[in-house]
């Protein structure tokens, strides 16, 4: 049984950073990249458990191991990874429903994931609703960035309820990604 919930202990972390590895662009063939998805940022343990410190991120644990994750970013910590910087200064610039989108009314997917072995079985949608659950009292909207050249992240999202709302380039990667929007003022609580 896989159980959803939020990081509790250095294990968890060092669980994230397992997955995280396997999952890498730089880790993968070009095949398993384009038809499985990927992730391209690498988080450092330092930053990770500053992450965590502020704001618990959301994880599925099977037997005890993490097997998916969604990382929760404040927007303060955009400074703190020089990749998200054309992220950040790309939701500043935006609107959404004719306002201006201010930090205090978002916070970001840092990044998720899910094992090889578990998907298929919901889990982005339960990983998101946990995050959901636990944030939804002080935060607006949920906003993350997905490369378009990772289709199955991109559709994976929107099925959760995310909206494409901005293309931007980013030149640490050297490719066009969208931001992605799940308002969850939309939704009953």
């Amino acid at each position: 049984m896989i159980e959803i919930t939020r990081v509790s202990s250095q294990k968890d972390l060092q669980g994230i950073l397992k997955l995280q590895q396997k999952n890498l662009r730089k880790n993968l063939s070009p095949e398993t990249a384009a038809t499985q998805g990927f992730l391209t940022l690498e988080h450092s343990m330092d930053v990770l458990a500053k992450m965590n410190e502020a704001e618990p991120s959301v994880i599925a644990l099977e037997d005890g191991e993490v097997v998916g994750y969604s990382l929760v970013m404040l927007p303060s910590f955009k400074d703190e990874i020089p990749l998200l910087g054309d992220l950040f200064r790309a939701i500043e610039a935006l609107t959404y429903e004719g306002q201006p989108i201010s930090p205090e009314s978002y916070v970001v997917v840092g990044q998720l994931c899910v094992g090889f072995e578990q998907r298929g079985q919901g889990l982005v949608e339960r990983l998101y609703g946990h995050f959901r659950e636990s944030l939804h009292d002080k935060y607006e909207y949920l906003i993350t960035d997905i490369s378009s050249k990772n289709p199955r992240s991109l559709k994976a999202h929107q099925k959760t309820g995310f909206k494409a709302i901005h293309t931007f380039y980013d030149s640490f990667t050297d490719e066009d990604w969208n931001i992605v929007l799940w308002d969850w003022r939309k939704i009953p609580s």
